[in-house]
């Protein structure tokens, strides 16, 4: 037989074989890098898109607080324009009521009574003066009850006689001031 000798062919073989494997490897690895690099760029664009996104939606929202606040801000003036009206509308309808009120204080005063002194908070009344008996006292309290201004009389306080000698009494009559029925308005009241 003949003999031939194939080792450095065998040789040359493994040779290719490894540049072949190294080429692959250094291929792979490139890839991988490439791969790598690519994903990490990818990821980046994708974070900054985001951080864009999220800038745009914190600056929208900061206008939307801002706008927020104005809205209440002007709901706040609203209501305190609101208040200032409903006062001024019922001081203007509480304007002839004093006059009433008056009148019939003196229309309901008897002879024989008379007032040192009238305190008002609200629509409680206190009315203090002097008296030359009881029973002025009650005429003055069923007048009030009669009124149609001024209601619920109270007797608070009711002494004997003053220092003086003169023979009158302190009172102190508590009641309340009060606005009759309305009647129904036609067009020409305002």
């Amino acid at each position: 037989m003949v003999r031939i000798n194939l080792l450095p062919w065998r040789e040359k073989e493994r040779q290719r074989q490894k540049r072949v494997m190294t080429a692959v490897a250094l291929s792979a690895v490139v890839l991988t890098f490439a791969g790598a690099l690519a994903s990490y760029f990818l990821i980046e664009d994708w974070i900054q898109v985001q951080e864009a996104r999220n800038a745009f939606l914190t600056a929208e929202i900061a206008t939307l607080d801002r706008k927020i606040k104005e809205i209440k801000e002007i709901e706040k003036k609203k209501q305190d324009l609101l208040a200032r009206m409903e006062i001024i509308q019922d001081l203007q309808q509480m304007r002839p009521e004093i006059v009433h009120f008056f009148d019939e204080i003196v229309t309901a005063i008897p002879n024989g009574l008379f007032l040192t002194g009238i305190k008002q908070t609200g629509t409680n009344v206190v009315l203090e003066g002097r008296a030359q008996s009881y029973g002025r006292i009650s005429d003055l309290m069923r007048n009030i009850n009669a009124s149609v201004w001024i209601a619920n009389p109270n007797l608070k306080i009711i002494k004997e006689q003053d220092k003086t000698d003169t023979g009158l009494s302190h009172f102190e009559l508590q009641l309340q001031q009060r606005r009759p029925a309305k009647p129904e308005e036609g067009p020409a009241a305002g």
